[in-house]
């Protein structure tokens, strides 16, 4: 690195309203690249943070606000989530190591936001994805983010599974499945969007159909909790079409 980088991402690093562990020299180096190609303008301050990956406010040139999220190189547990780039063929060739595992699940969540895009599931847009750091929609109001469904239940009762559910088929008839559906990976704005999508998996994975039936049985036991009932079984097979 030279001494004009180490001065930049020093000055980027001033720059951000809170620190973290993922700010290494390489990630600074990323968002820094991202907000001389006029892509960014800031980045401002966490709105959520977990063992994988942190997710930031960021701010557009012009105005208007994004999610950056930033998946851990060193902390994330990968290795036990290996079964979910295993038997998936657009990651059939990489290096099974910390670094790349983190870096497939980042490209991973991406590809699949892009599936979901097409398809016309509730999910943030995705823009950019430069290795671990990805730049997505944000989800919210102003500059406050939608709460998860486990912190505020569902706000329309059943017309929120319903919509859920719908998204589900879409996704499954794009050749999708989230395989990590639950009330904290659903957030809810005038609709619930689906959001974490590092670990969906193309039909043609091994335990597609097992992740579909996990994350539809998780969720109708949610609802159920509210007084909304769906059979798993009819449920699964209009999913499935």
């Amino acid at each position: 690195m030279t001494k004009k980088q180490l001065k930049e991402v020093y000055q980027l690093k001033e720059r951000f309203k809170t620190e973290s562990e993922v700010f290494d020299k390489r990630v600074l180096l990323i968002l820094l690249g991202f907000i001389k190609k006029g892509i960014l303008q800031t980045v401002d301050y966490p709105i959520s943070t977990g063992k994988e990956a942190n997710v930031f406010m960021a701010t557009r040139p012009g105005g208007g606000h994004v999610a950056v999220k930033i998946y851990k190189m060193e902390t994330a547990p990968f290795f036990r989530k290996e079964e979910y780039l295993d038997g998936d063929p657009r990651f059939a060739d990489i290096r099974h190591s910390d670094r790349e595992i983190v870096k497939a699940f980042a490209r991973k969540e991406f590809k699949n936001l892009q599936v979901c895009e097409r398809a016309g599931v509730h999910a943030p847009k995705p823009y950019y994805i430069t290795d671990n750091v990805l730049v997505m929609g944000f989800l919210g109001e102003g500059d406050l983010p939608y709460p998860t469904m486990n912190m505020v239940g569902p706000l329309h009762g059943e017309k929120d599974l319903d919509s859920i559910l719908d998204d589900l088929r879409k996704m499954y008839r794009a050749g999708l499945v989230h395989a990590d559906l639950s009330e904290y990976n659903v957030m809810m704005g005038d609709v619930p969007y689906l959001i974490d999508f590092g670990q969906g998996v193309v039909l043609r994975h091994p335990h597609a159909e097992r992740f579909l039936e996990r994350d539809v049985a998780i969720i109708l036991k949610y609802f159920a909790k509210y007084g909304v009932r769906r059979d798993l079984d009819k449920t699964l097979k209009w999913i499935r079409g």
